[in-house]
């Protein structure tokens, strides 16, 4: 288990060191999760000891949200001059991701339809 533990950590360090060199837009523990996800794509499965360690890690993703609320509240007063900024920018990107995911849906439900050109049920299968 300490393996995969640090197998994530890993992912999650290279993740942080290419968005350093490389400049890019997205935060480092997220480009790390992409190359874990890339070599568990590779690999086919996922270990059962590493899927073990990822559960106990979302059982205690509150813990991590600490330091987060410590810096809101930190930053108290800088949050209270911005609160028209930012709750605009909130409440566009929330519409915004409805309306992605709503069209993107639709759009992959149109070509799961498509494909089922016979008259069968989707989950059907020729014999």
């Amino acid at each position: 288990m300490l393996f995969y533990l640090t197998a994530i950590f890993v992912c999650q360090l290279v993740g942080e060191g290419l968005v350093t060199v490389l400049g890019l837009p997205v935060p480092g523990p997220v480009a790390g999760m992409a190359l874990l996800f890339a070599g568990l794509m590779i690999k086919g499965s996922i270990p059962d000891d590493l899927a073990m360690v990822g559960d106990t890690l979302l059982k205690h993703l509150s813990l991590l949200f600490i330091p987060a609320g410590v810096g809101v509240m930190l930053h108290a007063a800088l949050l209270k001059r911005e609160i028209i900024p930012l709750s605009v920018s909130l409440v566009v990107s929330t519409l915004l991701a409805i309306a992605v995911t709503g069209l993107l849906m639709s759009w992959f439900m149109r070509g799961k339809s498509a494909l089922s050109t016979d008259g069968q049920a989707s989950g059907e299968q020729k014999k």
